[in-house]
């Protein structure tokens, strides 16, 4: 019988141990929110999608939430051209639908990691929406270092694993703008934008852990008023990965 409560103590030991090492890795494991945001100044709908970003924004500053704001064309042809539109934008929207399995596209259309789509302006749904992000642990994790000079963006990368069919995605962000909108169903407003997509480029990652990437920066780029974001995205399902915000290293402009 003693033999046997040392036994059964030896395994209660063991199982309690183990436990907590899982419980701690996991907890090593953070998870992340990507919010991308598909907007247009010429959408009577936008502006509450647009200032629910700004506040979701500020109020997650400090932590894995990361806020991109795509401004699409389609909306361009009815009296109104948004300043920062681009039919870039509006492809990887498109993208998304096909992914997604989800037409028509509209705006404003929040999709999380890309995986789930949400109406941008209904605030109790996205909050709800990050918060299940967060509870996930990526699997896998990124760290990007970025410097500037002669108008150009490096970009240093490094991931504890790569996987088949992902691209590495590098977002140049304008924190905030403001626009005075003259025509179209904004007409005389003067709306406010938030981490507005000026620049999207991607990168094919064959097998690499590390490496540089380099791209063209705005004219009117600096370290104050932009940043950089950077994710992993699957090819084949559109799902992200993970995401991190770049630190720069040298602040030339």
């Amino acid at each position: 019988m003693k033999n046997l409560k040392i036994i059964s103590v030896f395994i209660m030991l063991f199982l309690l141990i183990g436990n907590t090492i899982f419980s701690q890795n996991n907890q090593d494991k953070k998870g992340f929110a990507l919010l991308e945001l598909y907007t247009s100044e010429g959408c009577s709908s936008c502006p509450p999608a647009d200032e629910l970003l700004g506040k979701i924004q500020k109020e997650y500053k400090d932590s894995n939430v990361y806020v991109l704001s795509y401004h699409v064309d389609y909306w361009d042809k009815q009296g109104w051209k948004d300043i920062f539109s681009s039919a870039s934008n509006t492809k990887r929207q498109y993208d998304y639908a096909k992914f997604m399995q989800k037409e028509p596209i509209y705006t404003p259309q929040l999709i999380i990691n890309g995986k789930i789509d949400y109406i941008g302006s209904q605030e109790t749904a996205v909050q709800n929406g990050i918060g299940a992000a967060l509870s996930k642990p990526a699997n896998t994790d990124i760290n990007l270092e970025a410097s500037t000079q002669d108008n150009k963006l490096n970009v240093n990368y490094s991931f504890n694993k790569v996987l088949k069919n992902n691209r590495l995605f590098i977002a140049v962000v304008q924190k905030s703008a403001k626009s005075n909108v003259k025509r179209g169903e904004n007409a005389n407003r003067i709306l406010s934008h938030f981490q507005i997509v000026r620049s999207l480029n991607s990168f094919a990652l064959v097998g690499n852990s590390k490496g540089t990437a380099s791209l063209a920066l705005p004219k009117d780029f600096n370290t104050k008023d932009f940043e950089v974001i950077g994710f992993v995205q699957n090819m084949n399902s559109g799902i992200i990965l993970t995401a991190d915000r770049a630190v720069f290293t040298q602040n030339i402009l």
